[in-house]
């Protein structure tokens, strides 16, 4: 790879919001691998150690690129303008709204508390940071606006009445911001499915069930004899336990770092496969 094409993002500005581990750190790292300069944003103090180790791993890879730190709580009123506030006022190139929270509850058993939480996160959170951004994206269309959603806006997923109605929400959040943020910045989504993190590792045995039978389907997500006898090879066993292998936070944010270039100037309010073909539509 050429150095132009290697630092193609080189002199851009990106806020990437959960940050601190899975997706979020992926695209951090793949974002500062192109020369973009990142404010990464953690949720709470307990995640302050994990963005510390993040920072530290981008400052030895990407030593000539400045990395910054925000602990605000995207579920907050507050914490989405307290993000923006930190970026000094400097344009604002990239944004990857990639916090999120997470709760699989059947119907009968969703409260009025757990609606609001995840909605708080997944749904407040980015438009108040978008709204509390426009002022500070470019001019020229040259913006890049990144929404996380998930598999679970689309598939109908038991026990996620609230958490895929808050992805489904997003997903039409940036439909409406491809139109109202045209003259400034594209706006996409992306959907993962399962993807070997943290959050996907704590889902119960009856959601993997529930998955299993998916997994078969997907056609990325069936080891090929060379990843069996190579990069997956001590984890053959899981992941035919499993119905197939989980994505990779690097997988996901290589897609992310594809819409971020100047090649994907022409695409925008669509959500983007990054599901190994777990979601086909249309």
């Amino acid at each position: 790879m050429s150095t132009a094409a290697a630092l193609s993002l080189d002199g851009k500005f990106a806020i990437v919001t959960g940050a601190s581990r899975g997706i979020g750190a992926a695209v951090a790292h793949n974002l500062a691998s192109k020369g973009c300069s990142l404010l990464l944003n953690h949720s709470s103090p307990t995640s302050l150690a994990a963005i510390k180790e993040v920072h530290s791993s981008l400052a030895r890879q990407y030593p000539s690129v400045s990395v910054s730190i925000i602990c605000a709580d995207l579920g907050s009123v507050s914490g989405p303008s307290s993000v923006i506030a930190a970026a000094g006022g400097r344009q604002i190139d990239i944004i990857i709204n990639n916090s999120g929270t997470s709760g699989n509850h059947y119907l009968g058993a969703v409260t009025a508390d757990e609606f609001t939480r995840q909605y708080d996160v997944n749904v407040r959170g980015p438009l108040l940071l978008v709204q509390a951004a426009v002022n500070s994206l470019p001019k020229d269309r040259s913006g890049r606006i990144v929404n996380v959603s998930s598999i679970s806006a689309s598939m109908g997923l038991m026990a996620q009445s609230v958490y895929g109605g808050t992805k489904a929400a997003l997903e039409a959040m940036t439909r409406t911001w491809a139109r109202e943020l045209a003259e400034r910045a594209t706006v996409n989504a992306i959907n993962p499915g399962p993807v070997d993190t943290r959050m996907y590792g704590t889902t119960s045995p009856e959601f993997h069930d529930q998955m299993r039978p998916l997994l078969q389907l997907t056609p990325l997500a069936q080891l090929s004899a060379a990843e069996k006898a190579g990069v997956y090879k001590d984890r053959v066993d899981l992941y035919a336990g499993t119905g197939g292998r989980w994505g990779t936070p690097e997988e996901v944010a290589g897609i992310v770092g594809m819409l971020c270039s100047a090649d994907a100037q022409y695409c925008t309010g669509q959500v983007v496969c990054a599901n190994g073909g777990m979601v086909m539509l249309r």
